[in-house]
This record gives structure tokens, sequence and C-alpha cells, in this order.
């Protein structure tokens, strides 16, 4: 509260030097009433629409907007400082807030703790308020919205205030229309020149959005807005011990503020209950025992409307000596008194605030929870830690979706928590199931030294009536774009405070879990170059013996060639001396034809070849053919390299891959490789890899080394499909102890890189997730005999019953 205060004192002293500066009043930019008004965008008033029909906030009809020195004729922020019975309820939803204030006004300082800084000439407010377990700061101008328009723009008024023939008719219409807190359109105090009730309500407003955001709620709540309290909601049904109880009404203003209602289940056909107004909010004042008789003060935010049964103004009870001792005064103000008896008879349900002094401190810690659709304890938990004994309270809480109306989504949460002595199963207190007010549970109770667990269960339910936030983003980027931002920023601002911060054990276990990923991926990536280095081998081998088995078929051929061409030549050397013995054996001839003088005619005689012209030829050819092996028998022939039979290796290729094809007798001349060559192959493969990754993805985005599944069509996906679960809650603990600095929170997550062994153990070891005692199935999950049956009921120090 400090801090925030300092920064709102700070924030209004800046202003006003400005303002000063220029000679100009303060206007607020971010939440300008007038120009919001005049100019038609209804900024202020109007929330996000995330549901069919017109916004929230669309009744609302202001018809101007002035200063608060121009409405009022001498304004004072307090005027003997204020009480409960300046609180008038204006024209919207807020009787929740209204009566908030109400109970913060009967104990001196909770209200003007809120307004820590202001100055009237200049036009600036600065107040307080706690949100989502810290305080925050807002400031704003001095416009407030009035009942009726400016004279200037009122047509049938000011044509009659013109015909009366007044001297001023424009002041007239002023001084009836739009002077002092009747003018009001919003909340108002009771004193026409009273200012600090109308202010705080828009500070309020601005610091959710508009004024629609804060329609409709608790009173309970808006005194925990309002004073950083913690409120359990107690319904008079549920009060075991109702000497107990008067025992807590009779602290109130002291340790507890108190609020109550009635007609909470829903309005009924009545709509009153002897006065008393159903789905409305009241302020409990004061609770006295005086002469035996129990009787209690209660305030109407409407400012009228009371109790019509005993001890109600002018019944049979109130006698002088009574008005004396209550000081009690008679009128239709909404304040009275009811028998303790009635009060309980009457009213449904109680919001009880206590509040904390400095003899208090707080430890805190926000996280973010992906809820399952099956109910069931969280696997994420709080750890506490408590290093001196006293009394605690344990508050469990969600965001305050007020701040970012519009944008809360379809699903809505209710809080559960169970504090369990750590590494027990047993729970120790748990809390209330919440059937209003959703925001928060809480627990109370002393508790020693030592370590403890938070178990956290979350209700949730999806409301299909309510557009998903990217829908109403849609909706309203183009035409409302300030609006959505100003409250799209207040939704980043409130889910900040759930960003999830690796823990130094976390970081460990993550990077031994990646390293383990990796290991197993470059073995993995060996074993398939190693596959793929004997695949190889084998597809080599067999060419390299489809190369000796062509060789050896050339060889053969060759060689029955060469035989042919033998057994020609032998044929034509047998025919030829064939051809010699019977020529031998011919007698002599004369020849036909004499020969030239002086010269002798020489023999000519067929020769093999020339019987045989293509025997040559072919074994010239077959000496031509090339072996496979260039020329040595003994050698493999080199194959032309055919990409359609070869595997893709996206590896280079190096020379140590191609050894000696006399090598090919040994396999593992070929499949073996050195660690330095498969590190080589598997650092290439790796990159290779993260570059095609690298390519497919956008630059914003880590690769992501798992195959993206194949998109289905959507009329193949049923409605589930198209539209899942996809609930996610941001939760804070917050722990109250009266010793500083003796309370230790932490946020345990499972390890998500551990194994499912390792996950079976650790679930079997914590024990503290197991079902409430009074849920229908515990008896089936408990196992063992009696005792342990029992221990499991009752908890580690449980005793056999004598």
């Amino acid at each position: 509260y400090a801090a925030a205060a300092a920064t709102c004192r700070a924030k209004v002293t800046k202003i006003v030097k400005e303002c000063r500066r220029v000679n100009k009043k303060y206007r607020d930019p971010h939440f300008d009433l007038e120009s919001d008004l005049k100019l038609g965008r209804r900024e202020t008033l109007q929330g996000l629409a995330n549901a069919a029909g017109r916004p929230p906030g669309s009744n609302f009809r202001p018809r101007s907007a002035k200063r608060v020195t121009e409405v009022f004729d001498r304004p004072q922020f307090y005027i003997e400082g204020p009480t409960a019975n300046d609180v008038r309820q204006g024209r919207d939803g807020d009787c929740w807030l209204m009566a908030a204030l109400c109970t913060l006004s009967n104990k001196m300082g909770l209200i003007e703790r809120l307004c820590v800084a202001h100055d009237q000439d200049v036009g600036v407010y600065g107040f307080v308020f706690h949100r989502d377990g810290g305080w925050i700061s807002e400031i704003v101008d001095d416009f407030l919205y009035l009942t009726k328009p400016d004279y200037d723009e009122s047509y049938t008024d000011r044509v009659l205030f013109t015909e009366c023939e007044r001297l001023d008719p424009e002041e007239a219409y002023r001084r009836v229309y739009q002077a002092n807190s009747g003018a009001l359109y919003f909340a108002q105090c009771e004193h026409p020149q009273e200012t600090w009730l109308p202010l705080l309500e828009k500070c309020y407003a601005k610091a959710h959005g508009d004024y629609a955001a804060i329609e409709g709620g608790f009173g309970g709540e808006g005194v925990e807005d309002l004073t950083g309290g913690v409120t359990s909601e107690i319904f008079t049904t549920d009060i075991l011990d109702k000497d107990r109880f008067w025992g807590e009404l009779l602290k109130v203003n002291k340790e507890f503020l108190f609020g109550c209602s009635t007609g909470v289940w829903g309005s009924s056909r009545w709509g009153e209950r002897k006065g008393i107004m159903e789905l409305h909010s009241y302020s409990v004042q004061r609770a006295v025992e005086i002469d035996g008789k129990r009787l209690v003060r209660l305030k109407n935010p409407w400012g009228k409307g009371e109790w019509e049964g005993p001890w109600s103004d002018g019944s049979k009870e109130w006698t002088p000596e009574w008005l004396e001792k209550l000081g009690h005064r008679f009128g239709d103000d909404g304040d009275f008194w009811i028998a303790y008896e009635d009060l309980l008879r009457k009213y449904q349900a109680f919001e009880r605030t206590r509040l904390f002094d400095t003899d208090w401190s707080v430890a805190q810690i926000w996280t973010t929870l992906s809820v399952p659709w099956m109910l069931n304890y969280h696997d994420t938990y709080f750890a506490l830690r408590v290093s001196e004994p006293g009394p605690v309270v344990i508050v469990l809480s969600q965001l305050d979706e007020r701040y970012f109306r519009g944008l809360e989504g379809q699903y809505q949460f209710k809080l559960a928590l169970r504090l369990h002595k750590s590494g027990h199963e047993d729970y120790i207190v748990r809390s209330q199931a919440p059937y209003r007010m959703r925001r928060s549970v809480n627990v109370e109770l002393e508790l020693e030294a030592g370590e403890y667990d938070v178990r956290v269960k979350i209700d949730t339910a999806r409301d299909e009536g309510v557009l998903p936030v990217e829908a109403v983003i849609r909706n309203n980027a183009k035409e409302r774009r300030d609006k959505l931002t100003r409250i799209g920023l207040a939704y980043d601002l409130a889910h900040g405070k759930g960003r999830v911060v690796e823990s130094p054990e976390e970081a460990a276990a993550r990077a031994a879990c990646e390293e383990k990923a990796k290991t197993r991926q470059r073995l993995e990536i060996r074993k398939k170059i190693q596959e793929r280095r004997e695949e190889e081998h084998y597809l080599k081998r067999k060419q390299f013996e489809r190369g000796q088995e062509r060789q050896r078929r050339l060889q053969r051929k060759r060689r029955a060639k060469v035989t042919e061409r033998e057994a020609k030549q032998r044929a034509a050397e047998g025919a030829r001396d064939a051809y010699d013995a019977t020529q031998a054996e011919r007698p002599p001839q004369a020849p036909d034809d004499q020969t030239p003088s002086g010269g002798n005619e020489e023999q000519v005689y067929p020769s093999p070849e020339a019987d045989t012209p293509g025997l040559e030829l072919e074994a010239q050819e077959a000496d031509k053919i090339p072996s496979a092996n260039g020329g040595n028998p003994n050698e493999p022939a080199p194959q032309p390299d055919d990409a359609a039979t070869q595997p893709f290796d996206p590896a280079p290729r190096l020379a140590c891959e191609f050894p000696n094809p006399e090598s090919f007798d040994a396999l593992s001349d070929l499949s073996d490789l050195s660690d330095r060559e498969f590190d080589i192959r598997i650092d290439f493969h790796l990159e290779q890899l993260e570059r095609e990754l690298a390519r497919d993805q956008p630059r914003d985005q880590p690769p992501n080394f798992l195959p993206s599944p194949p998109a289905a069509p959507q009329d193949d996906l049923d409605e589930f499909e198209r539209d899942p679960w996809n609930a996610v809650v941001v939760v804070g603990l917050r722990v109250y102890h009266q010793a500083a600095d003796a309370v230790r929170l932490t946020v345990v997550r499972p390890n998500p890189y551990a194994s499912a062994d390792d996950a079976d153990a650790a679930d079997d070891e914590g024990g503290s997730k197991g079902l409430d005692v009074d849920d229908s199935a515990k008896d089936a999950t408990l196992v063992g005999g009696v005792a342990d049956r029992r221990k499991s009921i009752m908890g580690n120090n449980s005793q056999r019953p004598a």
C-alpha cells in the first residue's frame, strides 16, 4: 500500500505542476466524460460485448458532463468525514460497491486512505485500490455525468423556463437541474456539497474500464478491493454454533467487516421480505448485546427502504430508553435495527472480511494452469514452508475478470484447495465450495512450523453463449480500437502475473532431458548410417559379382570365338592340303594361253582367311572388347553411376567409403566406420535438418523437430475436434502470517521431461492427490488392510480407538 500511495501522490503532484504551468485544468485523456458524451463514443459507459445483443451499459443515458466546480456551489471533498449516511446509489447496478463503502465508513480511516491526494482547483484526484494481491493507483479529473442536458441543448425544459419570464432563465435552469449532488447521474452524497463518493465511484469505474464493468457484484469483493482484506462467504444454514458466530459479529469494525444479502439462489416472485430487498447488498454497521437482547444495525445503500418487522422504525419494541441507548432516530434513510434471530431468519448469506493491520505480512506467488476436462486435483501444486508457528490465512484466488470485462472468455472457474503436511496423503484442512463468490477461497488456522503442500482443484464450466476472446477482438478491432486496446492492456497486465518462470531445478532437468534426447537422436542416426552402409555394401557387392559374371561371359564368348576361328583355320589348312595333293596327282596340261617370254607364272593358292572372310574380323573385334576391370581379369569392372538404384545419402561421400574392390570379401571392411567418421556424418545430417526446418518455419518461432500431423478435413471432425477443450486459468496463492518473512512459497510442477516410470513413482510418493474423504469413489481407491485404510483417512497419527 505504501508504494502505491507514494506513486499516486507523485502522479498528482506532477499533473498539478503541469497544469499550473500551462494555466489549464486537468482533463483526463483516457477517461474524458465530456468528449465521450458529446461525440457519442460512449467508451466510458459501455463495455465490450461478448454475447449477442447490445453492449453492457447501453441503458445508461446521461445527458451532460460538467466539472465539480460547475455543478457544486461550495464543493468539499469531505464534510465531517465520510459516513454511511453519505452514500446514495445512482442509476447503475453497483449496490454491492455502495454497500462496501457503507461498511468501510464505520471504521475510521478506511475510506480516507483510498483517496491519497487531490487538488480541487486543478481538478485532479488520485485513489488507490487493491487488485489481485497488490495495490494500484488511479488518476481521474473532476468531470461528472448529470441527468439533465445543458440549457442550450435542452428544448422542452428550456421553453418552460423561458416562458416563465425569469430574469435569468439559464441560471434558474442550472440551479434546478444541474446544481449540487441531486443533479448527478451516478452515485451522490447525501450532503448537496460533498463530492468524495461520486469521484471515488468514477475512479473505480475507470480502473475497471467503464461504468458498465462495475454493475453487479458482491459486497465482500468490494470490501476486498477497498481494504486488501480476505472475504469468506457464510451461508446461514451452514452456521454450526450461532453463539460463536454472534461473537464474530460483535467484532465488526474491529477485526472483521460484514455484509449480508438474501435471495441468493435467484429472484423469487415476491422481490422483498418485509421490506428487505432480495438480490441486494446490505452493510452491517453495528452489533450490540444489551439487557440480554442481541441487535444488529444494517444499512441499505439506496438510502431508503427498511426492515418492517420487530425493532423497525416505529415498532412497539422502541421506547425512549432504547432510543437513547442505541442513539437511533426514525426516518426512511435506509438505516435500521433488526434482532439477531430475525437477521438469521431473513438473510441467507453473510460476507465476512478479515482486516489485516501492520502486524500481518503476506507472501504470494502466481502461476498459469491448464485445466483438464476431468475434475481432479491438479498435478501442479504450491509448496509452503513456515518457519514460525502461528495463525495463518491461506487464500487461493484467480484473476479479477472485472478489469478486462468482455475478454474473460467462455470458461468459468471455481477454485478449491487442500492443505497437506508435505508427503502425507491426509489433508489438514480444505476450503468450502464457493457458490457465488468465485474469485477466491480461503482457510484460517493455527499452523506449526514445517513444510506443507497446497493442492488445487479447479471446477470448470464452459458457457457457449459467451463469445471466445478471438471473436470479441475481431468484432471490435475496427470500430472500437481504442477501447479494445485499453481493455487488452488490462488483460495482458493481469495475465502477466501467471508467467511461468523456469526454476534452477527445472532448467537442470530440461538440460539433462535435452542431452539425453540428443544422445538418443545421434544413436538413431548412427544406426541408420550403419544400416545404410551395409545396404550400400550389399549393393556394391552385388554389382561386383555381376561384373565378374559379365567378364566371365565375355571371356567364354571370346574363347568360343577363338576356338571357332582355330577350327576354321584348321579346316582351311586341311582343305588347302587336300587341294595341293589333288593338284600334285593331276597330269600336267598345256596352258591355254602362252605366258610371256622370260617369265614364269606364280601358282596362287586359296588362303584359309579368304575362305572364311568373317573369322579374322570377329577375332579382332573380340580382342577389342575391354574387360570390366580395364584388362585385369581378377578385378571387377567399374559400373556406371545409376542414380535410380542408389539410395539417397545426405552426407558427403568420403574417399574412405570406396576401398579397394579386393576388400569386398570381408563385410566389416566396408560397414565399420570410426567414431570420428560417424560424428562427421551425424553433424552434417543434423545441420541439414536444421536448415530445412529453419527454411520452412517463421523466424520468430523456435525450430520444431516433430513432424506436423496432417490436417484433417473439417467435415471429418466432430464438434469436440472442431472446438476442443482449452481451459487455462491464472491462479495465485497468498499466505498471511503475523511473523515477517516466516513464509516461503514455491510452485511445484510435474517434470515434463520425466519418463513414464519416473512420473508413476512421483505420484506414488506424493499421495496427496487422492480423492476427498467424502467423495463417493473414495472407498474404491483405498488399498491395504484395515489399518492402512484407517491411516489413509485419519492420517499418519491416527490411533486405534480403545
